[in-house]
């Protein structure tokens, strides 16, 4: 007597059982929440382990950003931090801490999350951890860009920003074009790009080498990366730019997850595998122009960044939001102890080339050992 098939059974190929069909749901090992919007017509998925992983990088980044606030030549005490961020405080400390001090603290932020977004754009493109835009010669070429506009123009911020951002696309351009056979393969657009940023890094010291003193001398002390000096005039418009570009490559990341499965299955999804990187590119280059317009190029929070958020997120791609996350709480660390651990102010980029180049050491040896 047979039992009845109510239920969809296992078919037996070669003593391999094959199930034709399940109803229940399938658990990767992750846990995620559904938030409903607007009268429950948006619906957005959530992933609690980057939900709570990014909880604690703001967390982190909000106690080293209270500690940077007090700290300086004229320390302040915590209450009277609080004090002068509330409107509650007396002239002197309201100037010190608000108007000096918190201006330079949220563009390490928001420049911070910036590289960070952008790295993680470019490592997914590439596939690869190195394929970093400071690695690949996008900062180079904004940085290019933004010496033009200083050296024979004499532009001012939004000319040098613009001359930037059109130094990081040309070089991209030039990166993808070169790099691009029968698609743009990951290995060979890092390959392509360390060439032409060695280029573009001789033609840099070629320009500056030509340039008048003090012009040299400012465009040097920038081409280090620094936040000195930065106010509220250089925050509002970076924070505009990020407002608009910001969106737009979020907005890419569930496409560019099918990208990451290789252009056959992305096309076999309905996308254009070539526009969608076009786009990427785009929108990862912009951000590293509107660091490299506002602060002159950082190196290596870009590279460090997105592989720092993979493992505190567990995920098996590039995580858009925690490596953003991660980036700005990286410069904000960074810039804290630039500015108070070894007695004097440096730029920031002093502090990053420093520790970034001991991890792109440990990088480059794991990568060789795989």
């Amino acid at each position: 007597m047979t039992e009845p098939n109510h239920n969809p059974s296992p078919v037996l190929r070669n003593r391999v059982i094959v199930p034709v069909a399940y109803s229940g749901p399938i658990d990767f090992g992750r846990r995620a929440a559904v938030i409903r919007l607007f009268g429950w017509r948006l619906s957005m998925r959530v992933d609690l382990l980057s939900l709570g992983a990014g909880f604690i990088l703001l967390l982190l980044a909000g106690v080293i950003g209270t500690v940077s606030l007090a700290s300086g030549k004229f320390p302040i005490p915590l209450a009277d931090v609080l004090g002068a961020l509330l409107g509650n405080s007396d002239d002197d400390i309201r100037m010190v801490v608000v108007e000096w001090r918190l201006p330079r603290l949220l563009l390490a932020f928001l420049l911070g999350t910036a590289l960070g977004l952008s790295g993680a754009i470019f490592q997914s493109l590439t596939r690869n951890p190195l394929g970093s835009p400071d690695i690949i010669g996008f900062s180079t070429g904004s940085y290019t860009g933004a010496l033009v506009v200083i050296l024979l123009f004499s532009g001012g911020y939004y000319a040098t920003a613009a001359g930037a951002l059109a130094g990081g696309i040309v070089t991209a351009a030039a990166v993808y074009l070169l790099a691009y056979r029968n698609g743009a393969q990951g290995f060979r657009l890092i390959v392509v790009g360390i060439g032409i940023s060695a280029v573009l890094g001789a033609l840099n010291a070629w320009m500056i080498r030509q340039a008048d003193l003090q012009i040299a001398m400012s465009a040097a002390i920038w081409g280090a990366g620094s936040l000195n000096g930065l106010g509220f005039e250089q925050f509002w418009p970076v924070l505009l730019m990020l407002i608009l570009i910001v969106p737009f490559v979020l907005v890419l990341a569930r496409p560019m997850r099918q990208l990451e499965l290789g252009d056959d299955a992305a096309m076999a999804s309905g996308l254009n595998a070539n526009r969608l990187r076009l786009m990427l590119m785009i929108g990862g280059v912009a951000l590293t122009a509107i660091v490299t317009a506002a602060a002159g190029p950082i190196a290596f929070v870009s590279l460090a960044a997105p592989q720092i958020a993979r493992r505190l997120v567990r995920a098996a791609g590039v995580a858009l939001v925690p490596a953003a996350l991660t980036g700005g709480l990286l410069l904000t660390a960074a810039d804290w102890g630039a500015q108070h651990g070894f007695g004097v102010q440096l730029p920031v980029g002093v502090m990053t080339v420093s520790i970034g180049g001991l991890y792109f050491l440990w990088l480059l040896l794991r990568e060789a050992r795989q």
